[in-house]
């Protein structure tokens, strides 16, 4: 079975009576080529003595001219016979079924309908060029093989293709059949599958109306994809280049299925170099030998068929006469013995050898699956009954090489196996183009391996070297994710920038990705970057301040320690209790030098250290004071006639006391660093792109306890210097206590607001200084005024004035 006319006239029946025949029109020479390929198979096998020797091969051929009724009307014309012996006999039949094998069809919508029909009667029905995936379903069509790879993965290795060139928006085109319908449905599932979206996929046959192609060429004229996928036949490709060559259509990709792609006489069509640069699958190169040389031998009226091929030969030399000879004196001076040499047409061009070695490998499958059944060796034994069934199951198993070396076999679907090479449409200065190989496609192969392109260089739509790009958005960069439009497929999209904190590493994210709590994008967010760490460093402006501020105030206290210590003798020392003085001083040293170990980086012991040798240290610098105070206060009751307040507060009491505050302050941090004690952490929510660096305090009521136990001595302190205040001037360091106290409580009730809003390392640099200013504020008010005396009123540091006689003579 071949469609030896590509087309028929279309008409409108009434009913009203019989149909008539159908009228074929446009005779197909490649459709010749094949039936030319059958019979030198068949030839070939006849003349072989190694092959079913003895038995010759026949056959019967039909033209379909393509139409799926006369198809099926030609099927059971050739099916007409097949009788099943009722009854054995000791006789052979004598009556040999009608047909054994049915070789054909081309197209796969004939071919469905045709392996329908004769599926129940078991008849072989070998194709060489049908495609459609629907035919390797064997619960529809049983009986159906086939000697050319399926679309099943010719539409995948196309979808790879596309994807391979960074193709996601493209347009498709493809034939209204089985073969086109089918083909493109399995291209678009996968094509989804890669990211590749259709703009449009449309479809026509070659039999449509003209305003039907007309629509087509509008819509691609609107599109704004620049790559064409087309799953057409040849002849349907042939009158769609008719008419995108009357709008000069150029520019676009096309990408091509195997039944175009390589065949010359479609590139001949293409006067104006619409599909240059296309890129598509072809069956793999073959060679049959000697298949040549008998082509250009054909004698068509000695075959059977007379009228058909009376046609063929005329339109044949119509091409080398037609500009000498009119019709009509070829047809009257055709003889059927003229040379085919120099004639050049479709017929005469052998670039769909790998076709004809698809048919010439079909005949010899049925050829070695006789010569099985007939259990042939030097003689074949033909008393061996045939039946379709027997021969289709020996079709089935048939495993052997060509003389050309290629293997024939069939897997559980029918199909062989599926190779293609990648076909690169490259123009040539004089004329047609060049269909150069440029890779390879083997089903067989792992996923990753299947497309394999050679470094070949390629040539595109008009002549370009530059890959096409066809994209409905550009590609999103890093730092950016794919935001889908609205209403449009999933290739077309907006870039939006990743927010803060999030980035994205890959083109055409989907998503971006937060980064680690440690970490924060960088400018592009293209990148996790760790955090900057962030806190009071002695090599940054604010923490040298207070670092030189903490070590001059511990000089300051160290200079008058040593003033105080060098007059240590003088009546304002001795009268101002000097033990006290120094064990005040020693502990202003340890306030202004704790200071410092708020600076750095935060450790495990360095914020054990800073909260505990602060809260101490305080401590006994303000008991020390409070001491002093009470000293004063008792001192003056003293001198009261018949009190004995002294002997309860002499300087064992004053000792004891000290110790005792200082010891309570102990205990209190040390049930702190016990229970929860302060600890490094990382302060992650402060600032979005830093990682504050800081002791948490680990039981907030511990340090609380601490700062509140200190205030608690300062107010008392106060409470006493307050009393004091107004005693003779002789005694007038109450007045400064109460200066220094009222400072010290001014510092610190500030900084409870201070520090809990102040953010990240400004809460350790309050800190810091609250603790010195509140240390500069009792050295500054306690001792400054003394060493005033010391040093530049020394006529007033005398036991005289410090008894207040001075004062009483005043009085």
């Amino acid at each position: 079975m071949f469609s030896f006319h590509s087309r028929w006239k279309d008409r409108q029946d009434t009913y009203m009576h019989k149909p008539l025949p159908l009228e074929c029109t446009s005779l197909n020479f490649r459709e010749f080529q094949f039936a030319q390929a059958m019979l030198f198979a068949i030839e070939e096998i006849n003349n072989s003595t190694d092959l079913l020797p003895g038995v010759s091969l026949g056959y019967k051929i039909y033209d379909t001219c393509g139409s799926i009724a006369r198809s099926v009307r030609v099927a059971l014309a050739l099916a007409n016979g097949n009788e099943i012996v009722s009854a054995p006999s000791e006789e052979p039949c004598t009556k040999p079924a009608q047909v054994q094998v049915i070789m054909g069809e081309s197209s796969s919508s004939p071919c469905t309908a045709t392996a329908t029909v004769i599926g129940p009667l078991h008849i072989p029905m070998i194709s060489h060029f049908a495609t459609c995936a629907c035919l390797s379903d064997k619960t529809k069509y049983p009986s159906f093989l086939r000697t050319v790879p399926s679309d099943y993965y010719q539409s995948r290795a196309l979808a790879q293709l596309v994807k391979h060139f960074g193709w996601t928006w493209v347009g498709a085109i493809r034939t209204n059949d089985d073969y086109g319908n089918n083909g493109m449905a399995t291209f678009t599932e996968v094509a989804q599958q890669l990211g590749i979206c259709l703009e449009y996929s449309v479809s026509f046959f070659r039999t449509d109306p003209s305003d039907k192609i007309q629509k087509i060429i509008e819509i691609i004229k609107a599109s704004t994809s620049k790559v064409i996928v087309a799953f057409l036949s040849h002849m349907d490709m042939d009158v769609l280049i008719h008419e995108l060559s009357h709008h000069n259509l150029t520019g676009y990709q096309w990408v091509g299925s195997e039944c175009w792609i390589f065949d010359s006489q479609t590139a001949a069509t293409d006067k104006h170099h619409i599909l240059d640069g296309a890129i598509g699958l072809s069956i793999p190169k073959a060679h049959v030998s000697g298949l040549k040389a008998f082509m250009m031998n054909v004698k068509p009226l000695n075959s059977s068929n007379n009228e058909m091929f009376t046609e063929f030969w005329e339109t044949l030399f119509s091409c080398k006469f037609k500009h000498s000879k009119s019709s009509a004196e070829i047809q009257r001076d055709c003889t059927g013995q003229e040379d085919l040499t120099g004639v050049k047409n479709s017929f005469t061009d052998m670039s769909l050898m790998p076709i004809f070695n698809n048919v010439y490998k079909g005949v010899y499958a049925v050829a070695h699956a006789l010569h099985s059944i007939l259990r042939c060796n030097e003689t074949c034994n033909k008393n061996v009954q045939l039946d379709p069934i027997t021969i289709l199951q020996r079709i089935q198993k048939i495993h052997f090489k060509t003389k050309e070396g290629d293997e024939v076999y069939f897997n559980e679907n029918g199909d062989p196996a599926a190779k293609y090479e990648i076909i690169n449409w490259q123009p040539r200065g004089d004329g047609p183009v060049d269909f150069v190989t440029v890779g390879l496609y083997d089903a067989s192969l792992s996923a990753d391996k299947q497309l394999n392109l050679q470094n070949t260089s390629l040539i595109w739509a008009q002549n370009s070297q530059q890959v096409p790009v066809s994209v409905c958005s550009e590609k999103c960069p890093p730092g950016t994710r794919k935001v889908l439009q609205k209403g449009k497929p999933v290739c077309c999209y907006d870039c939006i920038r990743c927010a803060e904190g999030e980035i994205s590493n890959i083109t055409d994210s989907v998503t971006c990705v937060r980064c680690l709590p440690e970490f924060w994008s960088n400018e592009r967010r293209d990148t996790c970057i760790k955090k900057e760490a962030v806190f009071l460093s002695s090599e940054e402006i604010m923490g040298a301040l207070l670092t030189a501020a903490s070590l001059f105030g511990t000089c300051m206290t160290a200079v008058v320690a040593f003033i105080f210590f060098k007059n240590r003798k003088t009546p304002i020392v001795r009268a101002n209790n000097s033990e006290l003085s120094f064990l005040l001083l020693f502990s202003l040293t340890l306030c202004f030098l704790c200071s410092l170990t708020f600076i750095g980086q935060p450790s495990e012991w360095s914020c054990m250290l800073r909260h505990t040798a602060f809260g101490i240290t305080f401590v006994l610098c303000i008991s020390c004071v409070l001491g002093k105070t009470m000293v004063v206060l008792m001192a003056f009751r003293a001198t009261l006639p018949g009190s004995n307040v002294m002997k309860w507060f002499g300087p064992a009491q004053q000792r004891l006391s000290v110790l005792g505050f200082t010891l309570i302050q102990i205990v209190i941090c040390i049930v702190w660093l016990i229970v929860s004690p302060p600890f490094p952490s990382m302060n992650l929510k402060e600032f979005k792109d830093k990682i504050i660096l800081e002791c948490a305090l680990g039981s907030a009521v511990g340090f609380w306890a601490v700062l509140g136990y200190i205030g608690l001595l300062a107010i008392l302190c106060f409470i006493f210097a307050f009393l004091a205040r107004k005693l003779p001037d002789n005694f007038n360091e109450a007045k400064f206590i109460t200066f220094s106290m009222l400072i010290f409580c001014a510092v610190w009730i500030t900084f409870i607001p201070a520090y809990v809003s102040s953010p990240g390392k400004f809460s350790v640099a309050v800190e810091i200084f609250a603790i010195l200013a509140s240390s500069f504020g009792l050295l500054i008010c306690i001792f400054i005024p003394k060493c005033y005396i010391i040093l530049l009123k020394p006529e007033k540091n005398t036991k005289k004035n410090m008894m207040g006689k001075g004062s009483l003579k005043s009085i």
